[in-house]
């Protein structure tokens, strides 16, 4: 009898298990064709853009003197338009920051295209945080799968969490989109938040800001030195947060999401 009631439990549990597993993956096919469908529509509309008004807008962009007119005509609504932009790229989490960056930089100059940057940063990254921090890790299945979730292993340990992240940050290079989307499930709080996606940014966005301003100025060869200074520094910046990833996977302590 007690066998009996021992194996119901265990077929129970199985059952269980396996429910919560393919209520997991449905959910987790819904949340990528929702996504897919975004991604798709962005993509038609680009198409459509560049379709009709390619060649006039591909002759704007690269007269730095036309971008600094309507710039100097439009002085509210560009900025905006460049701080909603860099909102979405954050959001969606698809698309490298660095051309939008390198872009505000082209329009605005090094420094203003880095501070319009970080407002467009911030509002998106606050947003993510408070969405994951009241959802959990659905939010962050949206736009990741469950193996890259969980192979950010640095950020599923409580302990330094905090510096961790902000050193992680200020190194260029790191992927910076997945530890936005992570950081609310993490112990650390909004204020220190604040301060990660801002200053711990800033770093990465002024490399960016600056070749584009650079590029703006037609100081060709600068602007490629800086590119070149900003990739070799990725380089390192990847093999850098690779490791820290493998001692913290090795070291006691680590939480998974």
């Amino acid at each position: 009898m007690i066998n009996n009631k021992s194996g119901l439990r265990k077929a129970r549990v199985k059952i269980e298990s396996a429910a919560s597993v393919y209520a997991r993956r449905k959910r987790w096919r819904f949340q990528r064709s929702l996504v897919f469908i975004v991604f798709g529509l962005f993509l038609l509309s680009t198409y459509l853009i560049f379709h009709f008004w390619g060649n006039e807008l591909l002759g704007f962009i690269t007269d730095p003197e036309r971008v600094r007119a309507f710039v100097a005509n439009n002085p509210l609504t560009s900025r905006l338009f460049f701080i909603v932009i860099i909102f979405i790229q954050v959001i969606l989490a698809f698309f490298p920051g660095e051309a939008f960056e390198i872009g505000a930089g082209y329009a605005f100059g090094g420094l203003e295209g880095a501070l319009i940057s970080i407002v467009g940063i911030l509002l998106a990254s606050v947003l993510i945080f408070k969405a994951v921090r009241r959802f959990g890790r659905p939010v962050v299945e949206l736009f990741f799968t469950p193996e890259q979730i969980d192979s950010v292993k640095f950020l599923q340990n409580p302990k330094n969490v905090t510096l961790l992240t902000f050193i992680i940050f200020l190194i260029p290079g790191t992927p910076k989109d997945i530890l936005t989307y992570l950081a609310g499930l993490t112990p650390i709080t909004m204020k220190s938040w604040i301060v990660i996606t801002t200053l711990g940014r800033l770093p990465s966005v002024i490399t960016s800001t600056v070749g584009g301003s650079l590029l703006n100025s037609e100081k060709y060869l600068p602007a490629v030195i800086v590119f070149l200074l900003t990739a070799f520094l990725a380089f390192f910046g990847v093999m850098i947060y690779k490791r820290v990833n493998r001692q913290s996977d090795k070291s006691k302590g680590t939480e998974p999401f």
